[in-house]
């Protein structure tokens, strides 16, 4: 038996979570099967467990985006078992029964090696917000920003992606300015790197079209008007990587910025990344992690705990990353 958080939906598509035991027979059938050590608890796992976002789209499953353990089953030439690896995106815990269980059946091109200087806690403390942070901090590397060119702004800076952004961030040197609506974050984010914490306020409300030349660089964890706001504000040349719509799907936008500055715009897609650039990810992500302050952005809970932890988050009520331990 496998102890699981098990969603199902009723005739009038309200959602209902319970811890379940189940039975081997009834996980989906594919060709690799992970004991898993460690799974999180992200802002989508908590919209989908609540229901109060259409997040899964076939009833019932596992949610669940992430998770971390070791191969105990495997009819794939590329993966034996006794293997530890990682798995995130993919449809996990949307289409795909996903890692809040003590066991996942997934596509063996899913999977991720666990790089061999890090624990299945550790990346799990890193989790999706942290892979999908690197993902961002490559993607400004790739288009020339470099740590002695100026500012590089990070909104939604108390979430998991931001938190780990700017601890990434500051360990390659660059000056971080971090963008937050709670001012009580504000000692944390210092201690995780920024030079400067301000308030999302700035950014929330429409603007202008071009404004003010301040950041080189951005990283962009809310979407929406605070997006558009970054975009006008960027030097010429200066570049944004978008990952997040916490604000909002909408980009309120013009595209002055984009032609009389040259501004870039570049989307994240961490659920669907290549294998060979979630390989490289996860090796800087494993070089950095002495520097990631995983201590002081995550905390552990159990499977009982995460119905509730869920509803917490979805009310604000959480701050950084949420370590859920299956077994525990």
């Amino acid at each position: 038996m496998t102890l699981a958080i098990y969603l199902t939906q009723d005739e009038q598509r309200v959602t209902h979570a319970q811890i379940r035991e189940l039975n081997a027979d009834e996980f989906p059938d594919r060709d690799v099967t992970v004991a898993v050590d460690y799974s999180t608890l992200n802002y989508k796992d908590a919209l989908a467990i609540t229901g109060k976002g259409r997040v899964v789209r076939q009833f019932p499953i596992v949610p669940g985006i992430d998770l971390a353990g070791k191969i105990s089953a495997s009819r794939s030439p590329n993966w034996k078992v006794g293997d530890k690896v990682i798995v995130n995106g993919w449809g996990l815990g949307e289409e795909h029964w996903g890692g809040l269980a003590q066991q996942a059946c997934v596509d063996s091109g899913w999977l991720t090696a666990l790089p061999a200087t890090m624990t299945t806690k550790e990346a799990m403390g890193i989790g999706t917000a942290g892979y999908t942070a690197m993902l961002s901090v490559l993607a400004l590397e790739g288009h020339g920003v470099r740590a002695d060119a100026g500012p590089v702004l990070v909104t939604g800076a108390g979430g998991g992606v931001g938190s780990i952004s700017i601890a990434i961030l500051a360990r390659l040197g660059y000056q971080v300015v971090a963008s937050t609506g709670r001012a009580a974050e504000s000692e944390h984010l210092h201690s995780l790197g920024a030079a400067e914490v301000i308030d999302r306020q700035l950014f929330a409300a429409a603007g202008k079209p071009l404004q003010q030349e301040k950041w080189q660089a951005a990283i962009d964890c809310v979407g929406s008007h605070t997006l558009a706001n970054v975009c006008a504000s960027l030097r010429s040349g200066g570049v944004v990587t978008a990952c997040g719509l916490a604000q909002g799907m909408d980009l309120p936008a013009s595209v002055a910025p984009f032609i009389l500055r040259g501004i870039s715009l570049i989307g994240i897609n961490s659920v669907y990344a290549k294998p060979e650039l979630r390989t490289q990810a996860w090796g800087r992500l494993a070089d950095s992690l002495p520097e990631l302050h995983l201590d002081a952005i995550a905390r552990e809970i159990t499977l009982a705990d995460t119905l509730r932890c869920a509803s917490e988050l979805i009310d604000g009520k959480v701050l950084g990353r949420v370590i859920v331990n299956v077994n525990g």
